[in-house]
């Protein structure tokens, strides 16, 4: 089936992650679904934008955003670009589309002063859970780790004497991110309470619930959540915008922009420059004050 094959193409010729790979085939699905209720058909390789455009108004209709459409539409036109290279068919139906306009949404990164008051502050408790999560919130604070990277961290990815730890990043691209004090000594302790555990499942990753099981995305999402539930009133509070924070916070300080760029794991300076935008008030300062006119009325 070609659904499957383009699949095992994103896998294993893309190097495309799990999750990934797990997104693609769900979005498919939902696509080949829809096409078998409502035209009675799951053959989704020779079809016409017809049938994308009626689950393109479906999906409006159901209250889905435009990025997230846009999202779903980009899978298809990644799966019919397939079926070009492979020569199952001549044309793709995605050909003339082009995608719905987004409204431009600026997501806030934390300030270091709301990143101070949960990391000095009396939030975390002593036992496994509040340690765990103490590591967790520092962690990707501190290297700006991506959620799935930090939950498929291994024990020998860690490197405490070196001061370093190596991530695997998307398409399986390895990188090493320097980790300060703070970070290190979350690590010690959290090391030290896992080692007490009656069990642990799979003892090749990092990080555990407190029975043993590997985390899953929602433990992590709901980690920070709640943390900065209790010293922020922004609106997103997500491991994103850890990443987001810790990203804006080294440009603020004059880290350089290739620096950030591979510290982050991006393939482009240009994927890394969507945080700079929260720089600019900053950079307006800076030249009203340099500018030997800036100070005029």
């Amino acid at each position: 089936m070609s659904i499957d094959r383009f699949l095992a193409y994103i896998s294993f010729e893309k190097k495309y992650s799990e999750h990934t790979r797990i997104a693609y085939q769900g979005n498919l699905h939902d696509f080949q679904d829809y096409c078998l209720d409502t035209f009675q058909t799951k053959n989704i390789e020779k079809i016409s934008y017809n049938f994308i455009r009626s689950w393109i108004v479906a999906l409006v209709e159901k209250g889905n955003s435009h990025r997230t459409i846009n999202r779903k539409i980009s899978v298809l036109r990644s799966y019919y670009k397939f079926l070009l290279k492979t020569e199952l068919i001549t044309v793709s139906p995605l050909k003339l589309h082009r995608p719905l306009k987004e409204s431009k949404k600026v997501n806030v990164p934390f300030s270091t002063n709301e990143i101070s008051l949960l990391l000095d502050g009396d939030f975390f408790t002593s036992d496994y859970t509040g340690v765990l999560e103490r590591t967790i919130v520092t962690l990707l604070y501190y290297t700006g780790m991506r959620r799935t990277e930090l939950i498929d961290l291994k024990t020998n990815n860690i490197d405490l004497s070196e001061g370093a730890v190596k991530v695997l990043g998307k398409r399986n691209k390895e990188r090493l991110i320097p980790l300060l004090a703070e970070p290190i000594e979350c690590i010690r302790a959290y090391v030290s309470e896992r080692n007490k555990l009656d069990i642990i499942i799979e003892e090749q990753f990092l990080f555990c619930g407190i029975k043993g099981k590997k985390l899953s995305d929602g433990f992590v999402y709901k980690t920070v959540k709640n943390y900065f539930s209790k010293v922020s009133t922004k609106v997103k509070k997500s491991p994103h915008m850890l990443r987001h924070s810790f990203a804006t916070h080294l440009l603020n300080n004059g880290a350089d922009l290739n620096a950030v760029k591979d510290l982050l794991g991006h393939e482009s300076v240009a994927a890394t420059q969507i945080y700079t935008h929260t720089s600019m008030k900053q950079i307006q300062q800076i030249y009203a004050k340099a500018h030997p006119r800036g100070t005029k009325k």
